[in-house]
């Protein structure tokens, strides 16, 4: 299944892995065998990334079977567009299917099912309009009624049901329910409509069907003629769990699916809700599904987040059966882990300062030395070229320096990083005051940022050969909610909670000279800076850097 089991997330044991185990102990499953089955109507995020380590993560722990399965039968919301970036996120976090299926694929098998209902007397044809569907359901708290079509003869719901199928009503005139209990403590257990007219093309079976069978049919139905042994599943469906094993039954599987829920991944700061993030992109909030603020894959992906540490966050959150919020930046914490151990250093000025070292030769140049990365000396070194001309940050430099500022000021000695020592003699300013140049000189003794006779220099800086750099577009993210909960509405609106520093674009940064050639997707750590990533819209004349995250948190 592509990485090994050490590289991958949800190894431990936890209380899923607790029941399979005793099953397994006690003859009830020699084998594992599990699924992801996302619906194509949308683009995956944080949460279900969870979902997807603790599928694939727990078939390979038992060396199993996980299938992709994508539950496709509500067409008039699914898209291939949604297809194709679902396989694209699992295999970027580092996992393969075994198997690739479409609910669609048993749409016949489905329908042969509700048959058999029908003609076991439990499923029924209803002409219930849907709000008065709603009316005879009951509440949490009194019993539903039954439908007026519920004793209808089983020849005339057979002949009622193929009708449906063959196109002769309307969308909405009737649907198939199934026969349970209206009076059941579980309203999902009230007759559950379990197919319904839709005059709309399917991306896979095209025209063929003009009914469909609904999520809470389909679901199960699929698991148990896949084999599937472990429906593992967030716990909004433990409600569910009794109508998906009704149906099971009912069509007389030998070896049926045991569903097992866990705690859906909740984050801060953040909206995870496709309905909600579809406003955040029709009100042109972000770019798009993709925009680096956003919590899918894709966004992350794009932002420069590595699927090592997605698949660390999802283990340190771990798999519990209790609701809880998760803090964001505990998944910052597992980002920065990652790319402090992985990324190479580079330097790059975001707001450049021009400094003229007036004592160095006019015309020279050198190049230092640098390692990578201090923690992977196997990456090796990178060769950093230095002239007369450098830029430094503006932030580096006060005309009246703050109590205990030791970067560049009138008079005071500062090492840049890997090369010399320089002292700040002058600067220059425009009409408004704003400092334009700094005019330093140099100590040649001091080459590698070394003191020559013991001084110390407390300051450190990052700098950029004005003579051999390039210039880029930098996009500095930040969370795009300002509170906690952007989803309370006791405290208004979701929009009135967009950060409104969660994109700063800053266009004329300045990077070394080697990083000319680097593609889309390649990362850094910017010196003093943060954990950056080349962005898709980049290209060689124009070099655009989104930051994936700051060195240490603001929040």
């Amino acid at each position: 299944m592509g990485l090994n089991m050490e590289e991958k997330s949800g190894l431990y044991s936890n209380f899923i892995h607790d029941f399979i185990d005793q099953d397994l102990a006690e003859g009830v499953n020699t084998r594992v065998q599990t699924r992801f089955p996302p619906e194509p109507n949308g683009y995956l995020h944080i949460g279900h990334a969870k979902a997807i380590c603790i599928n694939f993560a727990t078939a390979e722990k038992y060396k199993g079977i996980c299938n992709l399965r994508f539950d496709d039968t509500n067409p008039s919301k699914e898209e291939v567009e949604y297809v194709d970036s679902i396989m694209e996120d699992i295999k970027w976090l580092g996992f393969e299917w075994d198997n690739l299926y479409y609910a669609s694929d048993y749409f016949d098998f489905i329908h042969q099912c509700a048959i058999k209902l029908i003609e076991k007397g439990k499923a029924f044809v209803c002409d219930l309009t849907p709000d008065e569907m709603r009316q005879y359901r009951g509440t949490l708290t009194e019993a539903g009624k039954n439908s007026p079509y519920r004793e209808r003869p089983i020849e005339e719901n057979l002949d009622l049901f193929k009708r449906m199928t063959a196109g002769e009503f309307e969308n909405g005139a009737r649907v198939l329910r199934a026969k349970i209990d209206m009076s059941s403590p579980n309203i999902n257990m009230r007759d559950p409509v379990i197919y319904r007219i839709a005059h709309v093309p399917h991306h896979q079976t095209g025209d063929k069907w003009c009914v469909y069978p609904m999520y809470d049919f389909a679901h199960p139905l699929s698991d148990a003629v896949e084999n599937v042994t472990y429906s593992l599943c967030s716990l909004e469906f433990e409600n569910h769990r009794p109508l998906y094993n009704w149906f099971v039954e009912q069509i007389g599987f030998d070896e049926p699916p045991r569903q097992i829920e866990f705690a859906r991944l909740n984050l801060n700061y953040c909206v995870t809700s496709k309905r909600r993030s579809l406003i955040l992109v029709e009100n042109n909030v972000v770019t798009g599904w993709d925009d680096p603020r956003m919590i899918t894959l894709s966004g992350m992906r794009r932002r420069g987040y590595p699927p090592e540490a997605i698949r660390d966050f999802v283990d340190r959150v771990g798999v519990a059966k209790a609701q809880s919020i998760v803090d964001y930046g505990l998944l910052e914490a597992c980002v920065r882990d990652f790319l402090n151990e992985n990324a190479p250093r580079t330097m790059a000025v975001l707001k450049p300062l021009k400094v003229i070292i007036e004592n160095y030769p006019q015309g020279k140049t050198e190049t230092f030395e640098v390692p990578k990365n201090p923690n992977k000396p196997e990456l090796g070194m990178d060769k950093v070229t230095f002239s007369r001309e450098i830029y430094v940050e503006q932030d580096d430099f006060m005309i009246e320096p703050v109590r205990k500022y030791f970067r560049l000021f009138p008079g005071n000695e500062v090492r840049l990083r890997g090369a010399y020592f320089v002292r700040c003699t002058g600067y220059e300013t425009d009409e408004d005051g704003n400092v334009t140049l700094l005019r330093c000189t140099y100590d040649p003794e001091s080459q590698g940022g070394k003191s020559p006779d013991g001084r110390k220099v407390r300051g450190t800086l990052h700098w950029v050969n004005a003579n051999d750099c390039v210039r880029a577009e930098v996009r500095l993210y930040d969370r795009l909610f300002n509170v906690e909960d952007p989803t309370d509405e006791s405290h208004g609106d979701m929009l009135d909670h967009i950060n409104p520093d969660s994109l700063q674009i800053l266009d004329s940064c300045m990077l070394e000279g080697n990083m000319r050639d680097i593609k889309p997707g390649d990362s850094f750590q910017f010196m003093r800076q943060g954990y950056f990533c080349v962005d898709k819209d980049s290209t060689s004349e124009h070099l655009v850097i989104n930051r994936t995250v700051a060195l240490n948190s603001s929040w």
